[in-house]
């Protein structure tokens, strides 16, 4: 049986989804989490929480972006500094075949990734504090690749959140620490991948196409059989089970499996 962040066992036959009461707004919606040299590239990038989330999918996670601070996204994403913040995801906007042409990324970086972007450079941003992650559930990553940030920096916000998720797409990448497989599933885009990266004991989170069916020992994304947000499942949280999911978003064509 696996334990949801809700406290239910999951069972595909009768969970039932909840909803998950909001958090009191903060004075700032934004907070600086890290500031430094990705562990990628060694370029400039900020961690920046959103603190509450009108996100349908994640419920009101606490949602970290990962952004180079000094570029802004929509142009980093044209010439390719994005590679800061995604490493060699094979779904990034920039790839390459050449600017303009994009990959899978379901991530829209003129909406969520920009406004934090104009937020983190305006000031309207608090300090870091931990305090704020207690109790609550944290998605590592809404934007970017957890791995570009020291694992130690996200640990100590998985120590004291309620639950967390996150994904990371740099497990080859040759600056990879492994301590980002503490609080992330690794992001696999084939059955190969998937199970070479399942015989290491790494959890994997695979995007398939609708046709293609689940790996032994691996369950479908609750959010797509039973609707449930992912604050209230937390499976995805490098710990508990492999996880696929179908491929989703604007640019979902373009994914090729």
């Amino acid at each position: 049986m696996l334990t949801l962040a809700n406290g239910q066992q999951f069972n595909p036959a009768n969970l039932i989804a909840t909803t998950s009461a909001p958090t009191k707004k903060a004075k700032y919606n934004s907070m600086v989490v890290w500031e430094g040299a990705s562990l990628l590239d060694g370029q400039p990038i900020a961690a920046i929480a959103t603190l509450n989330s009108s996100n349908t999918k994640t419920g009101n996670m606490v949602q970290i972006a990962i952004i180079r601070a000094d570029i802004r996204p929509t142009d980093a994403v044209k010439t390719g500094d994005d590679a800061s913040v995604c490493g060699s995801c094979p779904h990034r906007h920039f790839n390459a075949s050449g600017a303009g042409k994009g990959g899978s990324c379901y991530v829209n970086v003129g909406h969520g990734p920009l406004a934090v972007f104009g937020a983190y450079k305006r000031g309207n941003v608090m300090d870091f504090n931990l305090d704020v992650f207690r109790g609550r559930m944290v998605r590592f990553g809404s934007y970017g690749d957890p791995a570009a940030v020291p694992p130690a920096v996200f640990q100590a916000i998985a120590d004291v959140a309620k639950g967390f998720t996150g994904y990371t797409h740099q497990i080859n990448h040759k600056n990879f620490d492994h301590g980002t497989l503490n609080f992330c599933q690794v992001s696999a885009d084939t059955k190969k991948q998937a199970l070479k990266f399942q015989a290491t004991g790494a959890k994997t989170f695979r995007v398939k196409h609708i046709t293609d069916p689940l790996l032994a020992g691996e369950i479908e994304c609750l959010a797509d059989t039973i609707k449930l947000n992912c604050i209230d499942c937390g499976l995805c949280n490098g710990k508990q089970t492999n996880v696929a999911i179908n491929v989703h978003g604007a640019r979902a064509k373009r994914f090729k499996g």
